[in-house]
Parts: structure tokens; C-alpha cells; sequence
């Protein structure tokens, strides 16, 4: 059985570390695991897609419509932008941080209002979170990524101590401990 998670954001904000983060966790527990990435205008503020499959064997890292279990976002702009990619039973999991797309910062367009709540009249189970306070809680607002993977952890079924190893192993020793409290924010939100 293969487990589809999709992380979406906008370029700059951690996907990157976010997806290799949840990679690690998963080859650790012994899952054959493929990630993608797919950016787009990442270094203009642009739309940041990463697929993450992972099971007893997995051919393909490209999640189709209809098929993930998981949508990890960022920013609720995004999420939305991406929900038809959700399964029925799937959840996802949004900071509720809004980033104005160009269109909106040039004024051609307005940023949708009450997404959440969008999401969830057309059926989606969502899980939305300050995740941007909690970061700066934890001493540093790029670590937003990391308290999206304590909120992701409380819905599969891995230790902390997992998750936690895997931060070691990613992240640079001055940073380490911030992104431990941004996880443990996350996990405990």
C-alpha cells in the first residue's frame, strides 16, 4: 500500500527541508521512498510543489489528482490551489499565513477570502494552524517547515524520537535546537 503526501508552498519557505525531513523519517522506518520536486517560479516567490510516496514498493514519485493522502501547505492559497489532488478520506494540513501572489500585488486580482472555510464546504478535511507564530515562537520564522511536520506527525504513525533524528541529521547544529521547539510546537498545537 502507498502513501501519497504532497508539500506545497510558495518558493523561499522550506519545502525543500520540509520533504527531506519526512523522506528521511520514512527510509529510517524501512519504506521504499521517491520524491519529487517540482518547482516553478521558486526564486520569484512561485508555486513550490514536492511529492512524497513511500511503501513496501514504490514505481512512480508523481501523485495524480484524487490520490493524496496528505497536503501539507504552506500558505492557503496554496492549498486550495491544490485540493483536487486530495483523496476523499485525505487531510490537509495549512498554515494559515497568507502570501499575496503577483497577481495580487500588482492589483489584477484579489486574494480569495475564508479558504478554510472553502476547503472544507467542498468536503476536504482541513487542519489549519498559525503555523508562522508558532515559528517565531520557537526563535525564527523560517522555521515554519518544521512545525508543518509536528503537525503532520500527530497524524502517522512515527515516534517523535524519529522525527526528531531526522532533524539531527538535516539540520545545521546552530539551528537545531529552534527547529526542536518549532517541532515540538507543531506536535503539540
Amino acid at each position: 500500500m502507498v502513501k501519497n503526501i504532497m508539500i506545497v508552498g510558495v518558493g523561499g519557505q522550506g519545502a525543500l527541508l520540509a520533504s527531506k525531513t519526512l523522506g528521511q523519517v520514512l527510509l529510517d522506518a524501512g519504506y521504499d521512498v521517491k520524491v519529487s520536486e517540482v518547482h516553478g517560479m521558486s526564486q520569484r516567490g512561485g508555486s513550490v510543489v514536492t511529492y512524497v510516496r513511500y511503501g513496501d514498493k514504490v514505481y512512480s514519485p508523481i501523485i495524480d489528482k484524487g490520490e493524496a493522502d496528505f497536503i501539507v501547505s504552506f500558505e492557503l492559497l496554496e492549498a486550495a490551489r491544490y485540493m483536487e489532488y486530495l483523496k476523499a478520506d485525505g487531510h490537509i494540513i495549512v498554515n494559515t499565513q497568507q502570501i499575496d501572489p503577483m497577481p495580487v500585488i500588482t492589483g489584477a486580482a484579489q486574494y480569495p477570502e475564508n479558504l478554510v472555510e472553502k476547503m472544507k464546504a467542498a468536503g476536504c478535511n482541513v487542519d489549519a494552524l498559525d503555523c508562522l507564530s508558532l515559528a517565531e515562537q520557537a526563535g525564527t520564522a523560517k522555521s515554519v517547515n518544521i512545525v508543518l511536520m509536528g503537525l503532520l506527525s500527530k497524524y502517522m504513525d512515527f515516534p517523535k524520537e524519529a522525527w526528531l533524528a531526522a532533524i539531527e541529521k538535516l539540520v545545521k547544529p546552530q539551528f537545531l535546537e529552534m527547529n526542536k521547539k518549532a517541532f515540538e510546537l507543531g506536535c503539540n498545537a
